[in-house]
């Protein structure tokens, strides 16, 4: 930068290339968005503005025994010490946490309108009112014993826990989701009860694997329940890496009313699913005719769901309408597991669930070691204090005229009887009534009593035997407390045997009548009903009819090209029949020098004979030519200049081939393979030219071919029969001179 463009009260000034700066301000950035927002702590499953919205709350000393306070005044406190980001961000977190059908286990229980599972928000901060709960009281348990360190606030003026003691395993039981740079977490919830089942299992045995784990904890616990559809395989397979997915279905019953009528009841939804998007999903697919077996959807929750699904006909098979709605709306979710968090050290990293457990545990054990020593260190202070109360009772009368008599009685008591300062200085500030007898037994009782406590701490620290027992014991009471009851109870239903229900996609399709047209330039359209052969088609000047099918909407129609694809259209996506329709090659990717060379519907079971200008040729099953993707399914491999010519169905016994050099061979069907793709075998041999056309027929009903408007049947082949490969001779007299079949 030139000299005469620096400000004169600018400080150091470097020269950086725009690219490196760049560079450093946006990884710069990108930490900050990793560390300070986005990605929860493995050790007490919260982000920083969750930790602080909690440590707020305890500074305010909401808990759960105390009263209400305004939200506002919380997010007021958050935002002006802690978090000095919007407060609309703090007051959402803040929802989250108290609403029962986002959070398996609340953190803050709220007093006000706090939204709703149908997607309603929240009232406005200064109507709502909020304070801790006992779970969140757990997370807390210790912080004021030295349990965790702490840091400094953004504008120094405070304090801030850096993590929470966390006495309860919060990441896995209430999960969590958010959106860095470059990465991003998903971690379901799961229920208490059996993660302190696996943690004991993991102290128990620390060689432990996922598997053993996962007899305690089969699958996450949602807090709307619903039912977990996964095989133990898939679910064993997500928490061993730390990614995967569950799918979860809504839960429901059949209700039987008179007549034999029924009705579908939903008492339970995909976690994160909001009821009336739902049903205003299940409504605009009803509108649509989308779901032909249903009839209605009512929403008659109140305090619990209760979504009502009318069948379109008694005969409809429950689990079958059900099937369809699974598939076709939110009533089944997917939600997916990516267990990416902070460990200890701050670095970001995917996790097992073995290894957060782990790391869970390892923090529960610095808390006891940190505990245990502060509370060794106020033992030792009181009991310091304590041995100077007793050498004062003993010596009670010196002490006095001590006191009386001198100008500095604090370094003569010190001197006179070997005080520390904390004792002189204790021992000056008692009261006069501290001096009675009775005064002087409860001090050698608390004594007796420190001293034993003394003793047993510095026992449990000087075994890790002992440390471990006792974090057992307080992960065992965590279950107790929170991982029964109505709180504690799973929700989400596991290891149901869901039923393997066959659904034809057709159920989801209004089935009528439709008649396919294809014209020879290659727009297609679909009419209602199937048209008689005489009626009248338009189409564009200069354009014809070139193939015309009978089908339903709910079939699949073949397309086969000259380029050796087959293409597969739904019928129901055909554009219909008003105006001249849609180019072909719009729907699927055809190529301009490509021409269609059959359109029709294939045969479960039926197999069809195609063949290429060169002579090659062989059999596939009907099946293998549906391929459900644009760009279609190559069936035949084409060499140098050959093109397919033909593909027609394959019933019969035998097979005519007709070449350009207008020789006829026809051998029997059982020597052409049956293949799903390849060049296929020779059928006929030319010395010039090439394939003309094909057909497949049975030897007994003789060879048929179009002569004009008549038709002509050949019963004695037996001139032209030979054997696959062979070069075949002129065909009867009076055979088409356009050397085609025609039928």
């Amino acid at each position: 930068m030139p000299d005469d463009l620096v400000p004169k009260d600018a400080g150091e000034v470097r020269e950086t290339r725009l690219g490196e700066a760049l560079s450093e301000r946006y990884l710069a950035y990108a930490m900050s968005t990793i560390m300070a927002r986005s990605l929860p702590d493995v050790r007490d499953g919260l982000k920083p503005v969750h930790r602080r919205l909690l440590w707020a709350m305890h500074q305010l000393k909401l808990d759960p025994a105390s009263g209400f306070k305004k939200c506002a005044r919380i997010v007021g406190d958050v935002m002006g010490k802690y978090h000095p980001h919007g407060d609309s961000s703090i007051y959402e977190a803040l929802v989250r946490q108290a609403q029962e059908f986002a959070a398996r286990y609340t953190l803050v229980e709220g007093q006000g309108n706090f939204g709703n599972i149908d997607g309603d928000n929240a009232a406005a901060m200064r109507y709502t009112e909020a304070r801790l709960t006992e779970v969140a009281q757990a997370l807390l348990s210790g912080i004021d014993e030295d349990a965790v360190d702490f840091r400094a606030t953004y504008d120094g003026e405070d304090k801030e826990p850096v993590v929470l003691p966390a006495a309860f395993p919060n990441l896995l039981a209430n999960g969590a989701s958010g959106i860095a740079v470059g990465m991003a977490t998903n971690i379901p919830p799961h229920n208490a009860g059996e993660l302190c089942a696996a943690a004991l299992e993991l102290i128990q045995n620390p060689k432990a694997t996922t598997a053993d784990l996962l007899k305690h904890v089969p699958g996450p616990d949602f807090p709307t329940g619903g039912v977990l559809v996964d095989s133990a395989e898939t679910i064993a397979e997500a928490y061993e890496t730390g990614r995967g997915g569950f799918r979860i279905r809504a839960k429901w019953e059949v209700e039987r009313n008179k007549g034999g009528a029924w009705t579908i009841i939903v008492t339970e939804i995909p976690y994160q699913v909001a009821k009336s998007r739902l049903i205003e999903q299940i409504a605009l697919l009803l509108e649509e005719k989308k779901l032909p077996l249903l009839a209605d959807v009512r929403d008659e929750s109140a305090e619990t769901i209760r979504l009502v699904l009318e069948p379109r006909n008694r005969s409809v098979e429950p689990a079958v309408l059900m099937e369809t709605l699974f598939r076709a709306t939110q009533l089944e979710s997917r939600f997916s597991l990516n267990l990416n968090v902070l460990d200890a050290t701050r670095t970001p990293r995917v996790m097992g669930l073995r290894e957060a457990l782990r790391c869970w545990l390892d923090h529960r054990h610095e808390v006891l070691i940190r505990r245990t020593n502060h509370r060794l260190a106020a033992i030792a202070r009181r009991l310091e204090v304590l041995g100077g109360y007793l050498i004062a009772y003993l010596n009670l009368d010196e002490v006095i005229r001590i006191i009386r008599t001198e100008d500095e009685p604090k370094p003569k008591l010190m001197k006179r009887f070997e005080l520390t300062e904390v004792q002189a200085e204790a021992i000056l500030n008692m009261r006069l009534r501290a001096l009675r007898k009775l005064e002087e037994m409860e001090i050698r009782k608390e004594h007796e009593k420190l001293t034993k406590e003394q003793k047993s701490l510095q026992g449990l620290l000087a075994s890790t035997a002992k440390q471990w027992t006792a974090i057992g014991k307080e992960i065992e009471e965590t279950r107790k407390k929170f991982g029964s009851g109505a709180l504690g109870d799973r929700r989400t239903a596991h290891g149901t045997a869901i039923p393997a229900v066959v659904v034809d996609e057709s159920a989801f399709i209004e089935r009528e009548p439709l008649t396919v047209v294809l014209s020879e330039k290659g727009w297609i359209r679909a009419f209602k009903g199937h048209l008689a052969e005489d009626a009248e088609l338009r189409f564009k000047e200069g354009d014809a009819l070139a193939f015309r099918l009978h089908v339903q909407s709910t079939d699949r129609v073949v397309v086969f090209a000259s380029n050796g694809k087959a293409y597969t259209l739904r019928a129901e996506t055909l554009p219909r029949g008003r105006g001249d329709g849609q180019p072909l090659r719009l729907i699927v990717d055809l190529p301009n020098e490509d021409s269609v060379l059959a359109l029709f519907l294939p045969t479960e079971g039926a197999k069809y004979l195609v063949a290429a200008t060169d002579g090659k040729g062989f059999l596939v099953e009907g099946a293998e030519l549906v391929a459900e993707k644009r760009t279609g399914k190559q069936i035949m491999s084409l060499e140098g200049a050959a093109r397919a010519a033909l593909c027609v169905p394959g019933e019969g016994d035998a097979v005519a081939v007709l070449g350009d050099n207008r020789k006829l061979l026809v051998f029997p069907l059982e020597q052409l393979p049956v293949m799903s793709r390849g060049r296929g075998v020779q059928l006929q041999s030319y010395k010039d030219g090439g394939l003309a056309d094909a057909k497949v027929f049975a030897m007994a009903e003789g060879l048929t071919w179009q002569l004009g408007e008549r038709t002509r049947t050949e019963m004695d082949l037996t001139a032209w029969r030979g054997n696959r490969a062979g070069a075949g001779k002129l065909p009867p007299n009076g055979f088409p001179r356009a050397n085609r079949f025609g039928n």
